[in-house]
């Protein structure tokens, strides 16, 4: 089937609408074909379209590169961000969120007054359990943090955590798209592609929007999670890891000389360039030619990138490098702070495989393993960036997909919960050592300044000196953002306090 994805000029970041990167035009099918859908497409634009496609001709996005750099809409507190992405749902009331009466209930079950009917279980079989470790009380702050994060509590001064999340499924897929892309649907534009495409990328020898995936399997959703969805194909999160080959065929293949291997990729630019110029609004030729250009770029550039060896022992042993069930998070976090310092623009460092944080069964085992695996090198992130001059701005997030139940599963696990969890954020400005926002007093649902996921993308967004309002692409009939059709807020505690 033949793509229609006509476009008119759009809201970029501020930008003048010559700056489209591509116009209303009928795709054309090789033999001259045409749908029922493109004859009525084309109809509608009339000569109109003709005339504008001739004025701004040589308007396309072929006008500047994919990921040069962008002015922001104000005054940006973060340059760059880091997310941590705790992928399977890490427990909000045994690591973030203490209640008092899930001690004092223990073992009963869930009140009606906290509408039981939302847990999809029979809350008789499933009662109360208690938060697996003891919290306690961190830094000048006192916020509380578990004891499962001695080291991440260490940093809690600088924390601001959200305590008031609030999602809309309660599947691993669909919540890992919410959180990645605003909507429970697959084939949304991820917000790291939001990211690259609304401001690009400050080194045009890497791409603006990097994921450090977990080496032990894919995330429940998959890669769509980082997809570019309807915007270019150029925007897509690129996939780094550690070691030898950090891209699945970036270099030459044995015995092809480097000279070789240029003449051929410039013959085949040649070719694209000259097919391009007969299609100017085929964004996906376009992202090919972008892509084949950046990887010939980055062939010099990214195994410098993940040399991990100039580093000093002090640094590795703050990631945790030197302990085996530190390591690979660790490293994959100091890849992290070496990326920004190279300016990529986001960088989203998974932990967890496809089971990851989702603790049906022995929270304290599941959630031991894996705060044991990145409490070290998450708080190794943060004073590196901080003694670096780093963190004042680069946005650190640590957040999944969702949190889990108050209640007990399978004795001692715990099930899926959208409706209340915690993130946190640090850097960027942003006010640490306090909680925003609360669940109810069992750790249910978002109870006090609830913040959706829409939400939580716009205030986003705003530190990174955007209006989520105004960064829109034009599809489908349609201006789409980030945050959807719907109204938007901005969480005020957290760009004020």
């Amino acid at each position: 089937m033949n793509r229609m994805d006509s476009r008119v000029p759009i809201k970029h970041c501020g930008h003048p609408t010559s700056d489209a990167r591509s116009l209303p035009v009928a795709n054309a099918t090789p033999d001259s074909i045409i749908s029922r859908r493109q004859l009525l497409q084309q109809a509608g634009g009339g000569a109109g379209s003709l005339a504008l496609a001739a004025l701004m001709a040589g308007e396309s996005s072929a006008a500047r590169p994919f990921h040069a750099p962008q002015n922001t809409h104000f005054k940006p507190r973060a340059k760059r961000v880091i997310w941590l992405f705790m992928h399977g749902g890490p427990s909000h009331v045994d690591l973030f969120d203490p209640k008092k009466a899930l001690d004092e209930y223990a073992g009963q079950p869930v009140p009606e007054s906290f509408g039981a009917v939302m847990t999809r279980r029979d809350v008789a079989r499933n009662p109360l359990m208690p938060a697996v470790k003891p919290y306690k009380r961190f830094g000048d702050s006192g916020l509380p943090v578990s004891t499962m994060l001695p080291e991440i509590g260490s940093c809690a001064d600088d924390l601001c955590v959200i305590r008031s999340m609030h999602g809309d499924s309660v599947n691993h897929p669909q919540s890992v798209y919410q959180m990645n892309t605003g909507s429970i649907l697959t084939g949304r534009p991820s917000f790291g592609s939001w990211l690259a495409y609304g401001l690009g990328t400050e080194n045009q020898n890497m791409p603006a929007f990097v994921v450090l995936p977990d080496p032990r399997g894919g995330i429940k959703g998959g890669p769509p999670a980082w997809g570019s969805g309807f915007l270019p194909a150029a925007y897509q999160g690129i996939t780094i890891r550690p070691g030898e080959h950090p891209i699945l065929d970036l270099k030459p293949q044995p015995g092809v000389k480097a000279g070789e291997q240029l003449e051929t990729l410039k013959l085949i630019q040649d070719f694209n360039h000259i097919y391009a110029r007969q299609q100017p609004h085929d964004d996906e030729l376009e992202a090919r030619i972008a892509s084949y250009e950046l990887a010939f770029r980055m062939q010099t550039e990214a195994p410098e990138l993940v040399d991990i060896s100039e580093e000093t022992d002090a640094t590795h042993k703050m990631y945790g490098l030197h302990q085996p069930h530190t390591s690979d998070f660790g490293r994959r976090c100091l890849l992290a702070r070496r990326m920004i310092e190279r300016g990529v623009r986001f960088v989203q460092v998974y932990s967890g495989d496809t089971g990851g944080w989702d603790a049906h069964r022995h929270v304290i085992n599941n959630h031991g393993q894996n705060c044991r695996e990145t409490d070290l090198p998450v708080a190794g992130l943060i004073r590196d960036l901080k003694q670096r001059g780093l963190l004042e701005d680069t946005l650190v997030i640590w957040a999944g997909e969702f949190g889990r139940m108050p209640m007990s599963e399978q004795g001692n696990g715990r099930d899926h919960n959208p409706w209340g969890f915690c993130s946190w954020l640090a850097g960027a400005g942003v006010h640490g050592g306090r909680a925003i926002g609360a669940t109810d007093d069992i750790g249910l649902r978002a109870a006090v300044d609830k913040v959706p996921v829409k939400n939580f993308h716009a205030t986003i967004l705003h530190l990174m000196g955007i209006n989520h309002t105004q960064l829109t692409y034009y599809h489908n009939g349609l201006e789409k953002r980030l945050t959807g059709p719907s109204d938007a807020e901005i969480v005020e505690e957290v760009i004020s306090g």
